[in-house]
């Protein structure tokens, strides 16, 4: 069976996202999408509701899996035997970086692939940081995050 991790805070949850895991569905029999749990770091979201949130956007996708998790990513990969890393690149500072965590990672387990995903032109400046300040002054976010996601965002926004 072909299991990849999907890891990220998805602090909140985008499109750019969501049209990652589509596009990477068809290359794995499963596919988790995990929370990584970051203990110094407050969420817009508690890591229960983006659980939620990231099961109502993937309700209807059999093949995939939420989770949270703590530690390093490379170590959950192998709790969950996921010999796949699926990442997401929106710019070449993207890639940079993920590149440097791919060559890291590989030291560490080798026997783990990460795979990129360019995102699309259309989703490349979307990011949940910027998600998570538009929130933070009342602008509307609806183009940027799927349906499901906003009733979790806007009780956070209150």
């Amino acid at each position: 069976m072909k299991t990849a991790l999907f890891p990220g805070s998805f602090d909140p949850i985008t499109k750019a996202h969501v049209d990652i895991v589509k596009r990477a569905l068809p290359l794995f029999d499963e596919v988790y999408i995990s929370v990584g749990v970051n203990s110094t770091k407050k969420g817009l979201l508690s890591v229960g509701q983006r659980e939620q949130m990231l099961r109502a956007v993937f309700a209807n996708e059999p093949k995939i899996r939420v989770t949270a998790y703590e530690g390093l990513t490379i170590d959950y990969c192998r709790t969950i035997s996921a010999d796949y890393m699926i990442r997401g690149i929106r710019t070449v500072s993207d890639f940079e970086y993920e590149k440097a965590i791919a060559q890291m990672n590989h030291a560490l387990a080798p026997d783990v692939e990460s795979i990129f995903i360019v995102s699309k032109p259309g989703y490349s400046s979307i990011s949940s940081t910027i998600v998570r300040e538009i929130l933070r002054y009342k602008g509307d976010i609806s183009q940027f995050v799927p349906a499901e996601a906003l009733t979790f965002l806007q009780s956070a926004a209150l």
